[in-house]
């Protein structure tokens, strides 16, 4: 058995202030309130496994590897033109440009240019980040304790989804150093087949690696901010949008919600991390630079070059990836705890309660 502070993270919104917790204390709930949380924990306690259980983290990172996996290699197509706008502004002058001019010089199959690479290394990087972030979840809430676990949850949450991406990034290296070379350089291989072995002959193992801290700038400020906004966007639309608690939504109703909470943190999302985006493109396509060189070379205004693009991008792909994620959760009966409660120690110590 876990401890029941694992309990009360799984149920927690990550984004309750100590503050504001307090402020709200007061209103405890009624008996009334307290019988339908009863009810709905009832009609889901048909739970398939344990909350913390290997079974939840293998299915958890399941759902991980199709969240990203298939997204990922769905946009390719404008992934391809955003990394060209990056690494070659010149030539690729605009989004709709730039499909152009690929179709022109390569064909519409030119636009699938990158996808093997793409869809095992976001596979992987799935696995990592959904599947670590249950983990470490689970791990800081209990080195925290309860009360504390409750009180900061918005900083626990924060540190287990950049804990979880820093090993998902090791795992995704090696494949987007491949697909950006695919997709940058005309020429130099056209599939994962032919990339990966020349890659490996001209500069060793480091070809593989040498992105992989721009790519911690990149994915590590996206992913926490993929969870924090998300988690939030939920809870303000349960709060001003649906006009019912999520406890009677239905499970399609409540996917719906997951969907449009993914697209807004999209939007975030794509905005922090493009910056170290460009970088990572640039990176890959020219042998022997670093990151503070590249940095230097693209200058304040490069660096948010394609943003369009990657807004439209990472939009759409964040909403797909809780949609499935969720989705998953839901056809396998994942345990999905209602939001949280103050525990009683707490209460007790803030006079709350007798």
């Amino acid at each position: 058995m876990y401890p029941s502070t694992l309990t009360q993270l799984a149920r927690g919104n990550p984004f309750s202030a100590p503050l504001f917790t307090l402020q709200k204390a007061g209103e405890l709930e009624t008996p009334v309130q307290k019988r339908r949380l009863a009810a709905a924990a009832t009609a889901e306690s048909a739970d398939s496994c344990e909350f913390g259980s290997g079974k939840y983290y293998a299915l958890c990172g399941f759902g991980g590897i199709l969240s990203c996996g298939i997204t990922h290699t769905a946009v390719v197509p404008l992934d391809l033109v955003k990394c060209r706008l990056q690494v070659d502004p010149a030539k690729y002058k605009s989004i709709f440009n730039g499909f152009s001019v690929t179709i022109r010089e390569d064909g519409v199959r030119g636009l699938a240019k990158g996808w093997a690479p793409t869809f095992i290394g976001y596979s992987m990087q799935g696995l990592c980040k959904f599947g670590f972030y249950e983990v470490f979840k689970i791990m800081y809430g209990d080195l925290l304790g309860e009360e504390k676990a409750y009180l900061w949850r918005t900083s626990l949450y924060l540190a287990a989804s950049a804990s979880a991406e820093f090993f998902a990034d090791i795992a995704l290296a090696p494949m987007e150093a491949c697909k950006v070379r695919i997709q940058t350089q005309p020429g130099y291989a056209n599939t994962l087949r032919e990339c990966a072995p020349k890659m490996y002959a001209e500069e060793g193992l480091w070809a593989f690696y040498k992105g992989v801290v721009p790519l911690w700038m990149r994915q590590i400020p996206y992913t926490m901010m993929k969870f924090a906004c998300f988690e939030r966007t939920v809870e303000l639309l349960y709060k001003y949008v649906v006009p019912k608690p999520r406890s009677e939504c239905s499970k399609s109703e409540q996917l719906v919600v997951t969907f449009v909470a993914g697209y807004i943190a999209g939007v975030f999302c794509a905005i922090v991390s493009h910056p170290a985006d460009s970088v990572v493109s640039v990176l890959n396509k020219e042998k022997g630079s670093t990151a503070v060189q590249v940095l230097k070379k693209l200058g304040p205004k490069g660096v948010w070059k394609g943003l369009v693009a990657r807004i439209i991008m990472i939009g759409t792909l964040t909403a797909l990836q809780w949609f499935i994620y969720d989705s998953v959760k839901v056809y396998f009966r994942l345990p999905r705890p209602p939001p949280p409660e103050m525990p009683e120690s707490l209460k007790k110590k803030l006079g709350l309660i007798e």
